[in-house]
């Protein structure tokens, strides 16, 4: 990353976010503030074409990004517009909802501040985690300590937005089912299409080739084409993991009180709710309709073994017995969401470098895919599309070979951090976050951190609310603090029991339990 490492206090920022969901990102000094936009004062391309892959989330940043920029742009999406009714039935079968948290806000806002206003017009701030357990009590556990927030959205209201400002834009062109099957970039890059087109009772496909692109830019996902097509011009290290989890979305209906319009949501919206049970664990987050998407984590053996409805319920029953007893899901819910809803698969890939010469780059999950379990997929990708910009903003556009060098050198460790960081924080919803040592340190974590400001920040905070703080450095301090705890811990466990073995030895000695002798040797 372009920032350079943190040694000195660092400037308060946090993401302050209104009851109506409007949300501003205050960095009040910190060196990544958002610029005013002026189109006159930025350095323009001239000429130069972009091709981006996927018209995901990160994708379409990208886009606006390089657009912005004086780039005309070409967006190629090898599935049908996100925005048609069949497409939106599968992403609400398939979609975590997002939590957008500083560093996505902030790269939207670098991009465009008016767009970031219109794309996330629709968040439901998150300022706790609300963990259930077993005996349907329910604790909450602030994440920031000013009254930060994260922030649920919908990811297909999210992705049908961008898309929105894609066709808004006057020098973006997309195109719907294009997939690319192969890439070369010698002598200069050229591009296959496999071109699907619906016919009236099947489809047909044909061979399109693009050969007028100065700029190939990889975001298609973790499986991506444009990765696989790198490895054959570049030494890329590449490690792919598939863990042993699986997640299958549920639904957790709104109330329908047409007398109270606003008694809508079963559960309080502003906590991310977990049911944190050892090995596996359920989560809800809020949506601006009052229903709950909620997601089953657990490993494949306990997944593939729930196969019949009985199996299904009695798990319910067993592990999650608020849901039937406060009536969050009905038995009916439950059923249609196992008999309906696929599972799927979490994957963790790292690779590097990212880029050929100054021809291609991968990012987002392309380049870093992550579990989802701190909420850094969407908001480290769009990161990306900041820290990439700024590199060639530095060069004035004019050494993309450096900048895309830059870029591979600085940012791998990041992108490696917070990948381990998701594995991680994975154990703690599941497990930890139940433990009394778990809920000591974040109260110890929160002392300190108002008493000495920003020499010391917890790691969510740093995480979640500190874009100027690197994934990296964030995981540098927090080792750092975690051994001063527990040299404290040490230290003060050490200074009770040498004061409570003085104190027992001359106890002793006044009883006349022990030799004289011995007695004085401990006064």
């Amino acid at each position: 990353m372009s920032e350079s490492n943190v040694e000195a206090p660092l400037t308060e920022s946090t993401v302050f976010v209104s009851d109506t969901a409007s949300v501003r990102s205050l960095e009040s000094t910190s060196p990544v503030e958002p610029e005013p936009q002026a189109e006159t004062s930025q350095p323009t391309p001239k000429n130069k074409t972009v091709a981006i892959i996927g018209a995901g989330l990160v994708g379409c940043l990208a886009a606006l990004a390089f657009e912005r920029k004086g780039y005309k742009v070409r967006v190629y999406e090898g599935r049908p517009d996100a925005r048609t009714p069949e497409q939106r039935k599968i992403f609400s079968f398939r979609s975590i909802n997002m939590a957008v948290s500083a560093r996505g806000i902030l790269a939207l806002e670098t991009v465009d501040k008016a767009m970031a206003d219109r794309v996330l017009k629709n968040l439901i701030p998150m300022r706790a985690r609300m963990v259930h357990d077993l005996a349907g009590n329910e604790i909450s556990q602030n994440y920031g300590l000013y009254g930060e927030a994260i922030n649920s959205i919908d990811r297909a209201d999210l992705n049908c937005n961008l898309l929105d400002e894609l066709d808004a834009s006057a020098n973006i062109e997309t195109f719907f089912n294009h997939k690319l099957v192969r890439a070369t970039f010698k002598p200069s890059v050229k591009l296959t299409f496999s071109v699907t087109q619906p016919m009236e009772n099947d489809k047909f496909s044909n061979i399109l080739e693009v050969d007028d692109v100065d700029l190939l830019v990889g975001c298609d996902g973790a499986h991506s084409v444009v990765r696989s097509q790198l490895q054959k011009v570049v030494r890329m290290d590449l490690n792919q993991e598939y863990i042993d989890h699986a997640y299958m979305e549920l639904r957790i209906n709104r109330i329908h009180d047409e007398l109270n319009e606003e008694n809508k949501f079963k559960m309080d919206k502003n906590h991310l709710h977990i049911w944190p049970r050892g090995s596996h664990m359920l989560i809800a987050l809020p949506n601006t309709d009052g229903s709950f998407t909620s997601t089953l984590f657990a490993p494949w053996k306990i997944i593939e073994n729930l196969d019949t409805d009985e199996k299904v319920l009695d798990f319910f029953w067993h592990d999650f017995p608020d849901v039937f007893e406060k009536g969050l899901m009905t038995k009916e819910d439950i059923l249609k969401a196992f008999h309906e809803n696929p599972r799927g698969s979490l994957i963790c890939i790292k690779c590097s470098p990212y880029h050929f010469e100054d021809k291609c780059i991968i990012i987002g999950d392309a380049a870093h895919s992550m579990v989802p379990f701190y909420g850094q997929g969407m908001n480290c990708g769009f990161e990306d599309v900041r820290i990439l910009m700024e590199l060639l903003e530095k060069r004035d556009f004019k050494d993309i070979k450096g900048s895309f060098d830059e870029y591979s050198e600085v940012r791998h460790k990041d992108l490696t951090a917070i990948i381990d960081l998701a594995m991680r924080n994975y154990v703690e919803m599941r497990e930890s976050v139940v433990s009394t040592s778990y809920r000591m340190r974040k109260k110890l974590d929160g002392i300190l951190s108002r008493s000495l400001k920003d020499y010391w920040l917890p790691l969510y905070t740093m995480v979640s609310f500190r874009p100027d703080i690197p994934y990296s450095e964030a995981v540098r301090r927090e080792r750092l603090q975690a051994n001063i705890v527990r040299n404290i811990v040490t230290g003060v466990t050490g200074l009770f029991f040498v004061t409570g073995v003085v104190t027992a030895f001359n106890i002793a000695h006044k009883l006349k339990l022990l030799p004289t002798a011995f007695g004085r040797c401990c006064k």
